[in-house]
């Protein structure tokens, strides 16, 4: 099931034009990414792959929160393929794919059943 999280833009996140960063861009669909991990003393998970398409520009507009909806689309051995579509006014800015592996003593490791249980939660039906 698709995951919505307000984020809030910070006045630190424009350029002089008025744009969102992409870089600043990229950590505010992070911050929905590591609602989703969890909370926990659970090992370490890491960011492996980042594809990303700026479809349109993002604004600054002081005070206003964007949406960003985050679904798993893959659950691997040791990794979870994760989308994220950053909207601002009910457009898609920001389409996102993240490939997340689990990792212990710098390696990567098996979901738990836990794990694998708690991302499942956010998979798409399959027809939908």
């Amino acid at each position: 099931m698709r995951h919505r999280h307000p984020v809030q833009l910070r006045w630190s996140d424009p350029d002089r034009y008025g744009h969102v960063n992409h870089a600043r861009a990229l950590s505010l669909l992070e911050d929905a990414r590591l609602v989703m991990t969890g909370e926990g003393d659970e090992p370490p998970v890491i960011l492996a792959r980042l594809e990303v398409d700026y479809r349109r520009q993002l604004f600054y507009r002081a005070g206003e929160h964007v949406d960003v909806d985050s679904w798993v689309t893959r659950l691997g051995t040791s990794s979870v393929t994760v989308r994220q579509q950053l909207r601002q006014d009910d457009q898609v800015a920001i389409d996102l794919v993240a490939v997340l592996v689990h990792v212990e003593d710098d390696a990567p490791r098996p979901l738990t059943e836990a794990e694998r249980a708690r991302w499942t939660t956010f998979c798409e039906p399959a027809d939908g």
